[in-house]
């Protein structure tokens, strides 16, 4: 299954996106209202500059305590971001999530986000392939 397959099966509402001058405090706000895991960074909302992550946050806490939640998302985030086409298959992606392990991958094309995808998405399509493998197999053996 390919990554755009992905997005239309996740009906993908879009990036979510925070500048690079909000508060890390501003940031953790938006995860949690939206119950997501991380946040791309993007000063025009089409370009990734960044990604912050909960884990990224949890280790800023650890490292300077709560201080930290004042500061800009730019000081913290991640600045290497991987990111993904939509002709990958989600064998590629996830093979790309496990080995830099992490679980958030922005979807470019010409140059500009069009969606996300989490490793939970990858998983999901890649269970829903090997069902349908798994049926098809069954269906030749039992002359269906």
């Amino acid at each position: 299954m390919q990554v755009q397959q992905i997005l239309k099966l996740k009906g993908d509402a879009g990036v979510v996106t925070v500048s690079p001058g909000s508060t890390v405090a501003h940031a953790a706000t938006l995860l949690a209202d939206r119950r997501i895991g991380s946040v791309v960074v993007s000063s025009d909302g089409k370009r990734a500059e960044g990604i912050l992550s909960e884990r990224d946050i949890v280790r800023e806490i650890a490292r300077q305590g709560e201080d930290c939640l004042l500061r800009r998302v730019e000081e913290v985030m991640t600045r290497t971001v991987e990111t993904c086409a939509l002709t990958e298959t989600a064998d590629q992606v996830l093979t790309r999530m496990t080995a830099g392990r992490f679980r958030h991958m922005p979807v470019v094309e010409t140059g500009e986000m069009v969606g996300i995808v989490t490793i939970g998405d990858v998983v999901k399509a890649r269970l829903t392939e090997l069902s349908m493998e798994k049926d098809a197999l069954e269906g030749m053996i039992m002359g269906y």
